[in-house]
């Protein structure tokens, strides 16, 4: 791939207004931007979406950066790396920091579009040239108000951040003036096993699905819960690996997996549990990380994959940022967003606003 140089810039972009899930609020999103130049000068973009506090996965933003710049680039044999699907193999000696490798495989994924003058959805075997919008709300007083507004643009799809022991009232807040809404619901491996007699009296509520109801590798309990239940059970945190969506699978634990980039480790990985999901039944769809446009742009390749039948967590730029990075901003259209045809992701990244942005940067010249 003749990759000349990396640089990571620390950003934090301020939302719009916070995000609230029963596990804390966010209310400014700090991102590592990765950039890969070839020696010709070409360039591609990768993002590490940890968050500043290990809630989600063990990661953070600080592990992101120190994984990176003192271990990952320090061992990687560049001259060794043709394709982007040689990384995972180079840093498989790298026990977790999924989302750390998967900033750095997402830039290398950009540069090898770019290089053969095809988009990402294109080189990946896309199949849509126009994906579903999905949007997730967070713990609000407004989930009407914010209903209405995202109806009004086209979404999809529903995902409901809620609390333990308020889920129907959150639910029918909405259901009562939506009644057909597909909504569903994020739970985040808040409840335990002696929840599961509660959480099967969800399947009254009609809901799309419930995504992640027990922690994180608990196969066990996911299995329980949805052979006693008709509500599909989807698993988020649990499928962290091409390993993990076979054991999952192979359990019967679940009936949906949510496809993270970050989460999996990268676009490679994620490729890969699409395909054996694909051969063995199981719908799949993109979640989101509250990121920006450069993740979306691969988020929205990912999506163009044929098993990808539910509408993901893929939103406007717009969204949570009152600007984003990326140039031109990503729009959703009639509750759809346009798959890129040009090279790469199908963005450029604004270096000025970048600039404005920045908390530290660092560069690495082979």
């Amino acid at each position: 791939m003749n990759i000349n140089k990396v640089t990571l810039y620390e950003v934090v972009l301020p939302l719009k207004v916070p995000f609230r899930t029963h596990r804390g609020l966010l209310k400014e999103r700090p991102v590592i931007i990765v950039e890969i130049e070839d020696i010709e000068g070409t360039t591609g973009y990768g993002e590490v979406t940890a968050f500043p506090t290990p809630f989600y996965t063990a990661e953070t933003i600080n592990t992101g950066w120190h994984m990176i710049k003192d271990v990952i680039i320090p061992s990687l044999s560049f001259e060794m790396l043709n394709e982007p699907s040689d990384f995972p193999e180079q840093v498989a000696f790298i026990q977790g920091n999924q989302m750390a490798k998967a900033g750095f495989e997402g830039a290398l994924w950009d540069v090898y579009a770019k290089q053969r003058g095809l988009s990402l959805s294109k080189l990946i075997g896309g199949v849509r040239e126009e994906v579903e919008a999905g949007a997730v709300l967070s713990l609000t007083n407004q989930i009407t108000r914010d209903v209405n507004k995202l109806l009004s643009e086209g979404y999809k799809r529903f995902k409901l951040k809620v609390e333990k022991g308020k889920e129907e009232e959150m639910i029918a807040s909405v259901k009562d003036v939506y009644p057909d809404l597909p909504i569903m619901f994020d739970a985040n491996g808040m409840y335990d096993v002696h929840d599961i007699e509660r959480i099967k009296s969800f399947d009254s509520l009609g809901l799309l699905m419930i995504e992640q109801p027990f922690r994180a590798g608990d196969f066990y309990l996911h299995q329980q819960l949805q052979d006693r239940m008709d509500t599909p059970i989807c698993l988020d945190e649990s499928v962290q690996s091409f390993d993990d969506a076979v054991q999952a699978i192979t359990l019967k634990s679940c009936q949906v997996i949510n496809i993270k980039i970050s989460r999996v480790g990268g676009l490679t990985e994620a490729i890969k549990i699409h395909d054996y999901c694909k051969s063995h039944n199981i719908p799949v769809w993109c979640g989101g990380m509250v990121e920006t446009g450069i993740s979306k742009a691969h988020n929205i390749a990912l999506s163009s994959l044929p098993d990808f039948v539910y509408p993901g967590d893929l939103s406007s730029s717009t969204r949570y940022f009152d600007k984003d990075v990326i140039e031109p901003f990503i729009e959703v259209q009639h509750g759809g967003i346009t798959v890129p045809t040009s090279n790469g992701i199908g963005f450029s990244l604004n270096k000025e606003y970048l600039d404005q942005l920045m908390g530290k940067k660092y560069e690495y010249h082979l």
